[in-house]
């Protein structure tokens, strides 16, 4: 029983972690399809599956995209696959288009964020649009978070009783058991990330952990991150993540940043845990979120979160419990919040408990993966397939 996970870019099967082996065990052979790059090896060699190399971007560009549908398409006519679970905006789209036009008798769309929010002119129709498209495709949409099935239901993109949320949101839950457990980390990794990023070891780290790019809201987080680096002298700033050339960063802005003394840089990290042992706070000042990982993350590790109050962010913080929410596009606000935190350490330890104390009541990756398992099979008996057999352990 062939289940194919398509992806715009392979760093997305990071998501995937652990629900691919789940899945296996349970009679599914799994295979991906994605953009070249180093990741896409790693997957296939961390989950041992099959990836087949389709390039996608995710910018609009209607040549290379009529490029890679057909290939999708002949990719799926030969394997012939069941299930094909199509993620991320481009890589969904295309991969339902295709899947529709091979006949793959299951085809699911992964809703993990909706960038015609923020977008607009023609860019926002066309957006809007490839949703409305990828929704009606797919036999079923998976949204991550109850603010991007809302959003798609009022808007008429889906209909509601084609679409649902696993469990209480997010794309995979977090492991806050095993990988993202702080006492189950050796203490002196803490000292050693800061050690070779040049991280004073009495200072306070606020850190940021995602694409640097325009909308994770990186604009504010400078303009707050200048007053608060001229009040606090012990605070420094370490950005965790690749800086892309789609939604740059103002020019300026990023110069600022790489020319301070106290900002830190790391580029792509593969595993972002141990950088999660070096910091004391983290933030997200994103525009738009389907439903964020790292402040799941980083609370799974005690660490409180200050984050932008937009689409599924309230989800994954909690105002005043388990972090900070603020409005977009507000560094003022941005670094009020910021600055509570940094003034008060018995606050940032009662939150950072509370965080992972609720990451691991309600984002347990089990729970969310079984109810996936429970949809694929709910899709293949009105399909009228015959059932994966569980592989006896």
């Amino acid at each position: 029983m062939l289940l194919i996970h398509v992806t715009t870019v392979p760093e997305t099967f990071w998501l995937l972690h652990g629900q691919i082996s789940y899945m296996k065990k349970r009679g599914f052979a799994v295979q991906g399809v994605s953009s070249p790059g180093e990741p896409l090896q790693q997957t296939r060699d961390r989950e041992k599956i099959p990836m087949h190399i389709v390039k996608m971007s995710r910018r609009i560009t209607p040549g290379a995209d009529m490029t890679a549908l057909a290939k999708l398409f002949h990719l799926f006519r030969s394997l012939q696959p069941a299930i094909v679970h199509a993620h991320t905006p481009k890589g969904g789209l295309l991969g339902v288009m295709a899947a529709r036009l091979a006949r793959v008798p299951v085809v699911i769309y992964g809703l993990r964020g909706l960038p015609f929010i923020t977008a607009s002119g023609w860019k926002r129709r066309v957006l809007r649009f490839s949703e409305a498209v990828a929704c009606r495709l797919a036999h079923r949409v998976i949204a991550n978070s109850k603010a991007n099935l809302q959003a798609v239901v009022t808007r008429g993109l889906c209909p509601s009783e084609k679409i649902f949320v696993p469990a209480a949101g997010s794309s995979n839950g977090v492991d806050a058991r095993d990988r993202f457990n702080p006492h189950k980390k050796p203490k002196e990794i803490r000292e050693q990330i800061r050690r070779q990023h040049r991280l004073p070891l009495e200072a306070l780290v606020l850190g940021f952990v995602g694409r640097v790019v325009k909308e994770k809201g990186i604009v504010e987080l400078e303009a707050a991150w200048q007053g608060l680096r001229e009040r606090f002298s012990h605070l420094y700033l370490l950005l965790v993540g690749p800086t892309e050339p789609q939604d740059p960063v103002p020019a300026a802005v990023l110069a600022r940043l790489r020319q301070d003394q106290r900002v830190r840089f790391t580029e792509r990290v593969m595993d972002a845990a141990p950088f999660y042992m070096a910091m004391d706070i983290l933030t997200l000042p994103t525009y738009r979120e389907g439903f964020p990982n790292t402040p799941l993350e980083a609370a799974a590790m005690e660490i409180p979160v200050v984050a932008t109050d937009v689409d599924g962010c309230p989800e994954a913080v909690q105002d005043n419990v388990t972090g900070l929410l603020v409005p977009p596009r507000d560094s003022l606000a941005l670094a009020h919040a910021i600055q509570a935190l940094i003034v008060d350490p018995e606050k940032r330890t009662k939150m950072g408990r509370a965080g992972r104390a609720r990451v691991l009541r309600d984002f347990r990756p089990e729970v969310i993966w079984q109810q996936l398992y429970e949809h694929y099979l709910d899709l293949l008996k009105s399909a009228q397939l015959p059932l994966p057999h569980r592989i006896p352990t």
